[in-house]
């Protein structure tokens, strides 16, 4: 008798990611007066404002590229991840610590090989519902056995 794979299937939601992108906009412009507020010299602030919007925008676009290497997730049970990369290829990943699951929305963070040998890592805010997702409850179910692993890490 054959059984069928267990695994929770997510599509990232666009609307969630302009948020996240958004978000760390808004944060990295947030930071700029607290630099300048600074009880240091003149030229020190204005290097660390540079440095911090150098970072910020870096950020923002190494963010951009990994969710543009990203259609899917496919969770398994024993924590194996696979990431749909363009193509379409099914590229295995590994959960990183910082991630939570909560009953209708989660913060998962990744790390995918990607073909090329690099490594990167990807940050997704996901959110569904029990009741109208087997997708979203299979990764409930998924998450609590293996959720308090990945935290200990």
């Amino acid at each position: 008798m054959s059984s069928n794979a267990y695994y929770a299937e997510i599509s990232p939601d666009p609307c969630l990611r302009r948020i996240v992108l958004a978000s760390g906009v808004l944060l990295a412009l947030a930071g700029i007066p607290l630099i300048i507020t600074l009880p240091v010299a003149l030229s020190v602030r204005v290097a660390a404002v540079g440095v911090w919007l150098a970072l910020a925008i870096t950020e923002t676009i190494r963010g951009r590229r990994a969710w543009h290497t990203c259609h899917a997730l496919r969770f398994f049970p024993g924590g194996a991840v696979a990431v749909l990369l363009p193509g379409p290829n099914w590229q295995p990943a590994r959960l990183v610590s910082g991630g939570i699951l909560l009953r209708k929305m989660g913060w998962i963070r990744l790390e995918v090989a990607l073909p090329n040998g690099r490594k990167q890592v990807l940050g997704e805010l996901l959110r569904g519902n029990c009741r109208k997702s087997d997708d979203w409850r299979r990764l409930q179910v998924i998450w609590r056995h293996i959720g308090a692993e990945i935290r200990s890490c």
